[in-house]
């Protein structure tokens, strides 16, 4: 008791100019910190003390106390998980630390939206990108989709989808034309698995009519100049006036630029006529694997010339002929192309075309 007496009387001389303490406890001088017992551990400056702007060394648990073991707000200690900390294990939001699952960390095995970590494959919508025209050396404004994992030097077997006519767009402001139907739209409404490897390029047409053979080689020599892409296993669909442009482009390269085709609502030209694939090539263009589809009730693309030409072509002898498909859709218009992209009619064309490469 003689040393609280000695801190009473010196202490009571300074009391006008010493503000209260948070720690105050009526009926004592204000200069005084409550400590509830008036022992040694009361709110001074003891190593294990509870005060609130104590600096204590090891178990304190002070707002704005630095101990290490300290759960305080501010404090910055190892193992602490207060809100401002940056420690190696704390979860907070604002920690960046290696193994936080924090929505804003950035971490390697971090698979959040926001990041793009090597393990982060992200919905398909968002990998998919416009190239407008004349943002790039291409003829074309074009729809960009690339795989998971693209750019770790492995090479991705290309797929180019070209539209039909009512997409035909300036490659600019009316490029979104694209997404309507085929492969893009797939990507668009995250319809497509990550799992497919293939690097999608979705050309838009300039222009009336259809592309002409000529764009077609154009564009896959762009492809294959700018990306990352497997030479043997290089595909090609279309529909409609996309698939006709395809047929010419078969026409006019057969191999040597593609592995497969997927062809749909086409037409290959008469086989009569020698400036058709059948006219041009005969039992040669089965050189390239082509499963054509149509529906036999299609009013605006005939059937006829499309069903000769595979008939023919499915009865050549192999070599030369690959794999060739025809498949016909009883009942079924011009839009044969929606029930074969999506897989709804039961045909898998993206497992079929992974099947075919070049030697």
């Amino acid at each position: 008791m003689r040393v609280l007496t000695f801190a009473v009387v010196v202490l009571a001389g300074c009391q006008g100019n010493i503000a209260p303490l948070p720690g105050d406890s009526p009926g004592l001088p204000s200069e005084w910190e409550w400590d509830g017992g008036f022992d040694a551990l009361d709110a001074g400056a003891e190593p294990v003390d509870a005060g609130v702007f104590d600096a204590g060394t090891v178990v304190d648990a002070g707002v704005n106390d630095a101990g290490l073991v300290d759960a305080g707000f501010l404090d910055a200690g190892t193992v602490d998980a207060g809100i401002s900390d940056a420690g190696l294990f704390d979860a907070g939001i604002p920690d960046a630390g290696a193994l936080d699952a924090g929505i804003p960390d950035a971490g390697a095995l971090d698979a959040g939206v926001p990041d793009a970590g090597a393990f982060d494959a992200g919905p398909p919508s968002l990998r998919q990108v416009q190239r407008t025209f004349g943002t790039t050396d291409a003829g074309n404004g074009f729809y960009e989709y690339l795989p998971p994992n693209y750019g770790d030097g492995v090479p991705r077997p290309l797929l180019v989808f070209w539209h039909g006519f009512g997409e035909n767009g300036n490659g600019t402001t009316e490029l979104s034309w694209v997404l309507m139907h085929g492969p893009p739209k797939l990507i668009s409404l995250d319809q497509w698995p990550s799992t497919y490897p293939f690097i999608v390029l979705s050309p838009q047409h300039t222009g009336g009519g259809c592309p002409s053979g000529l764009e077609l080689e154009r564009f896959f020599a762009f492809a294959i100049a700018h990306y990352r892409v497997d030479p043997k296993r290089m595909y090609l669909t279309g529909l409609s006036c996309g698939a006709i442009a395809s047929w010419s482009f078969i026409t006019a390269t057969l191999d040597a630029q593609i592995a497969a085709a997927v062809l749909v609502a086409g037409d290959p030209g008469s086989v009569s006529s020698a400036g058709s694939a059948w006219g041009t090539h005969g039992c040669n263009l089965g050189r390239v694997p082509i499963w054509s589809f149509h529906g036999d009730a299609d009013f605006n693309v005939d059937i006829t010339n499309a069903r000769n030409t595979m008939a023919d072509l499915i009865a050549c002898p192999q070599p030369p002929r690959h794999d060739a498909l025809f498949t016909v859709y009883p009942g079924v218009g011009h839009d044969s192309w929606t029930r074969t992209y999506d897989g709804s009619a039961g045909h898998d064309v993206y497992a079929w075309l992974l099947q075919q490469a070049k030697p």
